[in-house]
């Protein structure tokens, strides 16, 4: 079995409002499910995505009243939006600095061109160039971008640890990830990378391991990523589950998420992972042309949709 990829991550935001106007109207992404956390319903869970709400360019936040994050290693620390060309980067930087979004200007890291920028939560997030996609691209048509330079998707995803080994071991062989080169973090601690590739590989289906034992615990909070999540298909699902199961991963089990399946596990670091199917997708409950119009809630929380939208704040 293989993972197909990134197929979406989860973070944190504690101002909703400012969050949903930087990634609609700032990086131009479409609100494709305006929804709320299915285990604590007084959240917003928003879902940004491209213009057909495709699995693995999915960016997702919960929206939680609570400081910001301790930054460190245990952590998801950057993701990587891709976009299509080094003139869709320059776009961007010219972008950014017309509308203020503190960034690190444009740099080459792992033979890709590269934007690092953050948002008003210092959420950390980079624009790569995916110069040869795996999918074509997906543009929305409402998005302030212009369809040329809207983002494409996800990937690839670094994270931190202290030890490289118990990671790289559920990495290989339980995730059947392949370890396909490394390169060094430019800055004091001269980090390693390790990157990992899964399914067809490319910057959709990447993982980047930053191997940093000096720094200290993060600790969740606005501008943490909370999760990542990988693709996998419903025909592949329950084998997804079994095998976890026969290499001793405690997991969560099988959990109906409505609009994806989902199995919740930790790799030994501590950073929370995710198993997704791409089906049945967020067309399950509204038709494309509307999605993220109105707030969707799975069956088993439509009875209490008054409840649920009286503890909510308007968006806009």
């Amino acid at each position: 079995m293989q993972l197909g990829g990134i197929h979406h991550l989860t973070a944190v935001t504690a101002n909703v409002v400012a969050n949903h106007a930087f990634y609609t109207q700032t990086l131009g992404l479409r609100l494709v499910k305006k929804s709320v956390n299915q285990d604590d319903v007084s959240a917003y869970h928003l879902f940004y995505a491209d213009g057909a709400a495709s699995p693995g360019s999915d960016l997702t936040f919960f929206d939680w009243p609570v400081p910001r994050e301790r930054r460190g290693t245990h952590s998801i620390v950057r993701t990587a939006l891709r976009v299509g060309s080094a003139a869709s980067l320059v776009w961007w930087s010219q972008r950014f600095t017309e509308q203020r979004v503190a960034n690190g200007g444009i740099i080459e890291r792992d033979g890709r061109p590269t934007l690092d920028f953050e948002d008003g939560e210092a959420q950390r997030l980079s624009l790569v160039v995916d110069a040869q996609p795996h999918e074509p691209a997906r543009p929305w048509a409402k998005s302030p971008v212009p369809a040329e330079h809207q983002i494409l998707g996800l990937g690839p995803i670094t994270l931190s640890v202290p030890s490289l080994k118990p990671t790289d071991l559920m990495l290989t062989r339980v995730m059947n990830m392949r370890p396909v080169r490394d390169y060094v973090l430019p800055g004091p601690s001269e980090a390693r990378v390790q990157v990992y590739a899964m399914g067809p590989g490319g910057a959709a289906a990447e993982l980047h391991v930053a191997v940093e034992p000096d720094l200290r615990q993060a600790r969740q909070g606005a501008g943490a990523v909370h999760h990542v999540a990988f693709r996998t298909t419903q025909k592949e699902y329950a084998a997804w589950a079994e095998h976890l199961e026969s290499f001793g991963v405690g997991s969560s089990g099988p959990v109906d998420r409505f609009y994806f399946q989902s199995l919740y596990f930790r790799e030994p670091n501590g950073i929370l992972f995710e198993i997704a199917t791409d089906e049945p997708g967020f067309t399950a409950d509204e038709p494309l042309e509307t999605l993220g119009e109105k707030l969707a809630l799975p069956p088993f929380l439509e009875a209490r949709r008054k409840e649920i939208e009286a503890g909510l704040k308007p968006l806009a």
